[in-house]
């Protein structure tokens, strides 16, 4: 009886557990494409070569020290396994999950390698089927996209107040930095709103003269990624570094939001 109980209790498990989703399938302008695809953290990813391959007639794909490449008219993107982003004409575009490597494969969300190629995507939620309608050229390089000037000082600002921290704190900080752009308490520019010299400055790096030292490579990284709409501080306003400070004024005034590295972020 004991042993009939058990069998019945499993086979009703198996009978009320959905089945595992199957790989999604993906197509190039309704063509199916041979290309390895997996959903991972609610993310379509796929394998890197055979859709590059497939969106890109003339694309040399390649491994270049510790990131594959894709070359082409009009592309140079680089993916490097682990990294937060890839890079597509000197431009970063945001991977919150980071770029993958299974079995050999470098993986990719199909939205971001799309944006990269200026493609678009339509996705069946029915079936999980992606198709990816191709676009007449890649993305703008990143002299076309980027305003030296904004990006030269959100670099400055970032690299100077989260230098040493992990690239999700930098992008932080420069999310800090859009957000008061976008607030009615701050001046309306980048530039304004690290200068801006109310209460004594807003920021200790203008005060102590460390916004004119070279930013490090990162934060220029980090500086596009934020200009290009990676967000990871959602609402924040304000951020310090409490074991760094003895002015905690904005712990006691404002709503906390969270923690990266050494930052709290309030809004």
């Amino acid at each position: 009886m004991k042993r009939f109980l058990i069998a019945l209790t499993l086979s009703l498990t198996l009978a009320t557990t959905p089945a595992l989703a199957a790989s999604p399938s993906v197509s190039v302008d309704g063509t199916p494409v041979a290309a390895y695809a997996t959903v991972r953290q609610n993310t379509t990813y796929v394998a890197l070569r055979p859709m590059a391959e497939a969106l890109l007639e003339d694309a040399a794909v390649s491994w270049e020290g510790s990131c594959a490449a894709v070359r082409g008219t009009g592309l140079d993107l680089t993916a490097s396994p682990g990294a937060l982003y890839l890079e597509s004409n000197g431009r970063a575009l945001y991977i919150p999950y980071g770029v993958l490597l299974e079995s050999g494969r470098t993986l990719v969300p199909v939205r971001v390698l799309a944006a990269a190629l200026g493609a678009e995507v339509e996705w069946d939620s029915a079936t999980g089927h992606v198709n990816v309608t191709t676009g007449t050229d890649a993305i703008p390089s990143a002299d076309e996209q980027y305003d030296a000037d904004t990006l030269r000082w959100l670099s400055h600002i970032i690299s100077a107040e989260s230098r040493g921290e992990p690239l999700t704190g930098k992008i932080a900080v420069g999310n800090v930095v859009l957000n008061r752009v976008a607030h009615s308490e701050f001046p309306n520019t980048i530039y304004g709103v690290i200068f801006d010299s109310r209460w004594g400055g807003q920021f200790e790096p203008v005060r102590n003269g460390t916004i004119y030292h070279t930013p490090t490579e990162e934060s220029v990284t980090a500086a596009k990624l934020v200009l290009e709409g990676a967000d990871v501080a959602g609402e924040s306003l304000y951020f310090l570094a409490p074991t760094l400070t003895n002015n905690h004024w904005i712990m006691e005034n404002r709503d906390y939001i969270m923690t990266i590295g050494v930052h709290w972020f309030y809004k």
